[in-house]
């Protein structure tokens, strides 16, 4: 005869689909996933055409290079004083500031393009204005998330979450491409506007079980606090320059797409939406991979994913035909989205709520700051020599940093 404790001992090993969409279990997260992952579909939409638009009316890589630079050089200069906020106010209190300034950003555009008073300066000035507010937006979002499930659930919510946005990353340039085409630039940017509409529905919706309690220090004296934090917990340091060296030679990627679609493949705008869509699918599949595996040893599996990750973007560099250059996408963007996905957790994991939006600005710092100096960069170098000269030395260069961080970095692959 079987004994009850014995009967209840035995607990069945959850399921794949379980265990991958494990986080869906909490509303408020299934709330967020859904919100967010419309606002994002929208705002590739607007990526598409925006760089679509930028490179048609100035002809020029540099130009192409600056749009991302201004988008994102708001970030790196503001977001250690946006984390700041974030772990003082409330979270979603700055969430919902930064949605608004971020479609009204997208409406001013779809003005200036319906009336055909649109200049390169105009979107600068408009991407610009963007990134101040995802500088504040951004650190508040990705210390809210993790508060949304336990802590056990917490990386299996960063893959599920950078599912959502690679999902988007698919349809909005799909959906991008057939309204560009069809109907134009402004309309691209007209409903990217207004999907920003679900995201504010789903921040009102949310109840957020942590709410950051006011503090009497400064904001440098709590600046710093952050920085002593990251100084002082191993292997964060070299967590946050990966992150840095990450986007700095992997972003130009996706930047010069339209470069690599028209002048290497000789394609047009639907060869350009083609590439971002694999690149998209094949993040998902990255991100679904992430989910699906344990949380051990995160860091050596990052690093692993980052040499191979290289070796597919100089492959794409390499490549001349549209078939082939399609599936070294498709699989760099698989392998980038195991790096950011894993990387993000062993981060996320290592850090108390107190102290989450501080910290998750810095390692958003190094994230995001490697993305406008690897643009600039790399369309100067661009216009000197050719966009499969830069991706190839880009790729090599990000498995030479792997190979360095699996054979100096033992400490941190342990983690």
């Amino acid at each position: 005869m079987t004994t009850s404790s014995s009967a209840t001992s035995v607990c069945p090993e959850p399921g794949m689909f379980d265990r991958v969409f494990k986080a869906f279990r909490y509303r408020d997260f299934r709330l967020m996933w859904v919100g967010a992952c419309t606002s994002s579909i929208g705002t590739w939409m607007q990526i598409l055409a925006q760089s679509w638009l930028v490179y048609r009316l100035s002809n020029s890589s540099l130009y192409l290079g600056l749009d991302a630079f201004f988008g994102q050089i708001p970030i790196f200069l503001l977001s250690l004083f946006g984390g700041v906020f974030a772990d003082r106010r409330s979270r979603r209190g700055l969430l919902l500031m930064s949605q608004f300034i971020q479609m009204g950003c997208a409406f001013t555009l779809t003005a200036l393009v319906a009336t055909g008073v649109v200049r390169v300066w105009h979107i600068w000035c408009l991407s610009f204005t963007v990134g101040i507010a995802q500088s504040f937006g951004g650190p508040a979002y990705l210390a809210l998330v993790p508060t949304l499930v336990s802590k056990e659930d917490i990386s299996n919510a960063i893959a599920l979450n950078s599912i959502q946005f690679n999902v988007a990353r698919v349809v909005g340039p799909m959906l991008g491409g057939l309204a560009l085409n069809g109907l134009g630039a402004s309309w691209c940017f007209a409903l990217n506007g207004i999907s920003f509409v679900a995201v504010i529905i789903t921040l009102l919706m949310i109840r957020p079980q942590f709410i950051p309690a006011p503090s009497a220090t400064s904001v440098l004296q709590s600046m710093k606090e952050g920085l002593r934090f990251i100084r002082a917990r191993e292997g964060m340091q070299s967590l946050v320059a990966l992150a840095f060296l990450l986007t700095l030679l992997s972003f130009p990627l996706i930047t010069f797409l339209p470069v690599m679609a028209r002048e290497v493949l000789h394609g047009n705008a639907n060869t350009f939406t083609l590439l971002l869509c694999f690149s998209g699918l094949g993040s998902i599949l990255g991100a679904l991979t992430s989910a699906a595996m344990k949380q051990k040893e995160q860091a050596k599996r990052s690093v692993m994913a980052m040499g191979i990750l290289g070796i597919f973007i100089a492959a794409f560099g390499a490549s001349r035909n549209v078939i082939v250059s399609i599936a070294f996408v498709f699989a760099a963007g698989a392998a980038l989205m195991i790096v950011f996905a894993s990387n993000s957790s062993v981060v996320q994991l290592r850090v108390d709520d107190v102290m989450r939006g501080r910290v998750m600005s810095v390692y958003n710092v190094a994230f995001r700051g490697g993305m406008p100096f690897g643009s600039v960069v790399c369309g100067y170098l661009i216009k000197q020599t050719s966009a499969p000269v830069i991706m190839i030395g880009n790729g090599i260069l990000v498995v030479a940093i792997a190979f360095y961080f699996l054979l100096f970095q033992r400490k941190l692959m342990k983690l």
